[in-house]
């Protein structure tokens, strides 16, 4: 069962892991306008959120594409300014029943958690290359 969006929270972003991905990745084919995005939204003062979820999605990611060198530039450098939201019993749950409910091979279940936090927060906006942000009615910000 969905969530309901508290109020808009427009001053804050979530962070997914494609962005995260293209910004540490150097040959990622949005590197450049994520690498933009970045910097855009820590001198813009957002608050960045992102979930534990995504920090172990993208850290699996980036270690096995990337190597140590850039899950440490994660770990030290752009995880410390950003807010991780710990996912409890019920967000959990929920993004499970959005996954079953959606029934769709290529929708993850780290994507389904991001979107409960998201509605839980009242975030309307992520910092996302991923078009199923967009599906779920969220503004993409790059």
């Amino acid at each position: 069962m969905p969530l309901r969006m508290k109020h808009p929270r427009s001053e804050e972003v979530f962070i997914d892991t494609s962005a995260f991905y293209a910004v540490l990745d150097a040959d990622d084919e949005v590197h450049a306008q994520a690498r933009v995005g970045w910097t855009g939204l820590i001198r813009g003062g957002r608050l960045l959120v992102t979930s534990n979820y995504v920090c172990v999605e993208t850290c699996a990611l980036v270690q096995a594409r990337l190597g140590m060198d850039a899950v440490r530039v994660l770990f030290d450098d752009m995880l410390p300014i950003v807010t991780v939201v710990m996912l409890d019993e019920t967000l959990h749950t929920n993004a499970i029943a959005t996954l079953l409910g959606a029934n769709r091979r290529n929708l993850s279940l780290v994507d389904c958690t991001s979107f409960a936090v998201m509605h839980q927060r009242g975030t309307v906006r992520a910092f996302a290359f991923d078009q199923h942000f967009a599906e779920q009615g969220f503004q993409l910000v790059s």
